[in-house]
């Protein structure tokens, strides 16, 4: 090139800055990474093809930049940048919901990184008190508070994360997943103290995070997330409601309950939450209570021809599936009915028996039903899939008050580790 006789060369189109920042890493193998300067460098490493600077900025990707490279890695054709921030916004998907700059992305791209949480070994997560004796580990000492089922290996494996020293030995909270986040909320401490504290997992991270905490205590309610948020509907002696945004961060009260319900049912349906069974001050409920959260409001949806009473549910499509323990003195029953919210049709499904006493929960995995408990050997099958043979599932090691989830689990070396991490 005629270039290399001279003694200085005119680029043209190029920034000063982006040339000193250049020129520093190449004699310095270091660079500064500020946002005031990151166009003039992605643009000047881009140009002379420096792939070493946009390799280190992969790295240097956290909350306060990563919007602004993925625009920037988008002009100037960076793909793994581009890549690299895609998965940040992932991975940290509820903080970013909230900053203005990941809201002005397209839609298209939004979803693209919310389907990207979705990812994964789709897992059955149990939560709760569980011993190394009952899993076959060597250190027969150790308690782990989170088990995922191997369904190649066909048994409960610990599941090891941080779980906060202010979880441990609580009781009555909720469960349940936004967005591939699982979220533990309230509940009572052994000491009968109800907590409105709230804690959610983050399986990219494995670890956990707290976030706002609940208006009001409560304990022995139901969390239900629907179309993008969260409820928790009632509690002890309560008939209010609340709803958590990830936007915000925030829980804010909306309309509640007709009557303050005691051992009732509920779930998601739909887009809507229905609500069965249980006790109100005076007597027993036999009303389906459907709240619409698009108009805040409750309405009696229907009356049931029999009492429901601390069933689990859960719904496919257009179906709610209840279950059921009967305890007896000789043997415990499950009965596990359907309900559709369509035509009001009740169907009774199954009826089993356990000598050894049932302690169920459930959770939908693989386009069906799965009961957990520690008596599991309920060979049912029915058309669609829609409750699954659960023969195979090993029974849960736990002390009574375990919660099943549903969880997409990146492969462990994939889990995201060096990123600057967002406040939240």
């Amino acid at each position: 090139m005629r270039e290399s006789t001279e003694d200085s060369v005119q680029l043209q189109g190029l920034s000063v800055p982006g040339l000193e920042l250049v020129l520093e890493f190449i004699n310095t193998s270091k660079v500064q990474v500020v946002n005031e300067t990151l166009e003039d460098l992605i643009e000047t490493a881009s140009f002379l093809q420096v792939t070493s600077i946009l390799k280190l900025l992969s790295s240097e990707v956290w909350q306060d930049n990563c919007v602004e490279l993925y625009s920037l890695s988008e002009v100037y054709g960076t793909h793994d940048l581009r890549n690299a921030c895609l998965k940040y916004m992932s991975c940290y998907y509820h903080p970013m919901l909230r900053r203005p700059e990941f809201g002005g992305l397209l839609s298209a791209v939004r979803e693209q990184v919310r389907e990207m949480r979705m990812k994964g070994t789709a897992t059955l997560v149990a939560i709760g008190d569980f011993t190394c004796l009952s899993l076959e580990m060597p250190d027969q000492d150790e308690h782990w508070s989170m088990l995922r089922y191997g369904e190649v290996e066909q048994r409960w494996k610990p599941l090891a994360n941080n779980l906060p020293p202010d979880m441990i030995n609580v009781r009555g909270y909720g469960s349940a997943v936004l967005d591939n986040y699982l979220f533990i909320v309230g509940g009572y401490r052994t000491t009968s103290q109800e907590i409105s504290a709230v804690h959610c997992y983050n399986p990219c991270r494995n670890e956990w995070s707290p976030v706002a905490p609940l208006n009001q205590k409560r304990s022995n309610f139901k969390l239900l997330a629907v179309q993008g948020k969260m409820y928790a509907v009632g509690g002890q002696s309560l008939g209010t409601v609340e709803c958590y945004s990830p936007e915000q961060d925030w829980w804010t009260c909306v309309s509640s309950m007709p009557d303050p319900l005691a051992e009732f049912s509920a779930c998601e349906c739909q887009g809507m939450i229905y609500v069965m069974g249980g006790y109100t001050a005076r007597d027993r409920n036999t009303s389906v209570l459907r709240y619409c959260p698009s108009s805040d409001t409750w309405t009696v949806f229907r009356t049931c021809s029999a009492h429901i009473r601390k069933q689990q549910m859960l719904s496919v499509e257009d179906t709610i599936y209840l279950r059921q323990r009967r305890p007896s003195q000789t043997e415990d029953v499950l009965t596990v009915q359907s309900y559709n919210v369509s035509t009001g049709e009740w169907v009774q499904l199954k009826e089993n028996t356990s000598k050894s006493g049932l302690n169920l929960t459930c959770t939908l995995h693989n386009d069906g039903v799965y009961i957990m408990s520690r008596d599991v050997s309920l060979p049912t099958s029915l058309e669609h899939r829609v409750f699954l043979n659960l023969g195979g599932l090993q029974a849960l090691p736990g002390s009574g008050s375990e919660h099943a989830a549903l969880l997409a689990l990146p492969p462990q070396r994939a889990v995201m580790v060096g990123w600057r991490e967002p406040v939240v």
